[in-house]
This record gives structure tokens, C-alpha cells and sequence, in this order.
């Protein structure tokens, strides 16, 4: 089931008096619970579609729908909404707050989500958070004395701690050796399953590929292959 529609997405930049389209038209839905991974060479275009797909960068022209809302026409206290609500973001770095402990971190995402919950309910959504990762006997642990993979399994369990509908992730295992890697893809496949989270992956890792129902190449701003 459709969830999330880009309708001829463009986007361009201005240089001076010249402009350079980046994204020239693009069409993508996501479907509920799919793991969709995004691939092209460098300066295709991947990263900046994500981007504009969830809300953190304008786009210049077209239409973005999600669960029926045309989030192209809201104003920009309407996107951070929708963003804060149903969206969750996993990057190529952990971006974890030195000295904060993993539960803390975690509480933090709470304290910034839209929805607010009694202390008992942000007990249990931050410990099953961190089983949902393997990470609850890390709880008390500061982000120095974590493995790279370690790291970015708190990342993952903060970005999905408030149920968000997509996972936004851009190059999630890029920073992480091979086995490492295949931990986190491993773990981003089983909530995109288990927990039915549309997931849109960029990815230059061909190994991770398997994992994805879905591959979508970009070149030169242009969907050219599903």
C-alpha cells in the first residue's frame, strides 16, 4: 500500500546568474513496510532527494504526499510536524551527544518528539527501544566507550523510539567495516518487517542491496532503473 508519493520532483541551485538542476522530474512512491534502497553514482542526486523527501530541504518545484497530505503546501511549522511525528533519520554518523548515556539520548528524543507521554510510558518505550537494537545492557554507557556499530544501533533505536511511519536512512552503514555493516543492515531489515516501517536507504554498498525489496538508480538527477 502506497504511503508516501514524490510527484516530478525538481530541484535546482543558483550560482551566480547560472542554475544547475540537480533533480530533473522525479516520480517515487513508497509502500508500507518496504525497504527501498537508492543508488547512483556520486552527484546523482540520491542525497539530495532524500532530503527533500523528508522535509529538510526545499524542493523547487513538484508535490510530496504523505498518508494523503500534500506536504508541499503546508507552511514550515506543518512539515516540522509531520516530520516530528512520523519521521525517524539515521545518518552515516551517530551524531550521538558526547555526554549524554544511551538512555539519556534517548530521553532527549522524547523530550523533543511532538507527542508528549507520562514517565512511566517513556520508561517502557525507551527499554524497548533498546531491546528492539540489542542495546539494553548499554543503557548506562557513554557514546566513547561504544563500537562504531554499537553507536549506530542507539541511533537507530532514537529514530525509531516515537513509532514513526519512514525511516529516512543516508549511507547508514558507510563508516562501519563489513561486519559491522551487515549488523546494522540487518537490524534497519527487521523493523522495516516486524514493526511494518517504510524505510528509504541511500547506499553506495552493493552488499547491501540484498536486503531491500526495493532498488531504485538515480543518474544524472533521473530515476533510470527499478
Amino acid at each position: 500500500m502506497s504511503l508516501f508519493q514524490l510527484e516530478d520532483i525538481k530541484k535546482e541551485f543558483k550560482h551566480g546568474s547560472t542554475k544547475e538542476q540537480i533533480l530533473k522530474g522525479i516520480d517515487l512512491e513508497l509502500n508500507k513496510g518496504e525497504l527501498t534502497a537508492l543508488v547512483g553514482a556520486s552527484g546523482s542526486g540520491k542525497s539530495t532527494l532524500l532530503t527533500i523527501a523528508a522535509g529538510l530541504q526545499d524542493l523547487s518545484d513538484g508535490s510530496i504526499t504523505f498518508g494523503g497530505k500534500n506536504m508541499s503546501a503546508m507552511n514550515a511549522e506543518g512539515v516540522r510536524e509531520i516530520r516530528a511525528k512520523h519521521f525517524g533519520f539515521v545518518f552515516q554518523h551517530a551524531h550521538l551527544v558526547p555526554f549524554l548515556t544511551v538512555r539519556e539520548q534517548l530521553e532527549l528524543m522524547l523530550d523533543t518528539a511532538e507527542t508528549k507521554w507520562s514517565k512511566k510510558s517513556r520508561a517502557a518505550r525507551i527499554e524497548d527501544a533498546l531491546t528492539t537494537v540489542d542495546m539494553r545492557e548499554h543503557k548506562d554507557s557513554y557514546p566513547e566507550n561504544l563500537s562504531g556499530g554499537e553507536k549506530q544501533r542507539v541511533a537507530i533505536a532514537r529514530a525509531i523510539i516515537h513509532e514513526p511511519q519512514i525511516l529516512f536512512a543516508d549511507e547508514p552503514t558507510a563508516s562501519l567495516d563489513s561486519k559491522r555493516s551487515v549488523e546494522v543492515i540487518e537490524l534497519i531489515e527487521r523493523l522495516a518487517r516486524e514493526l511494518n516501517i517504510t524505510v528509504l536507504m541511500v547506499t553506495h554498498d552493493n552488499d547491501m542491496l540484498e536486503y531491500a525489496e526495493r532498488i531504485v538508480e538515480m543518474k544524472d538527477g533521473k530515476i533510470i532503473e527499478f
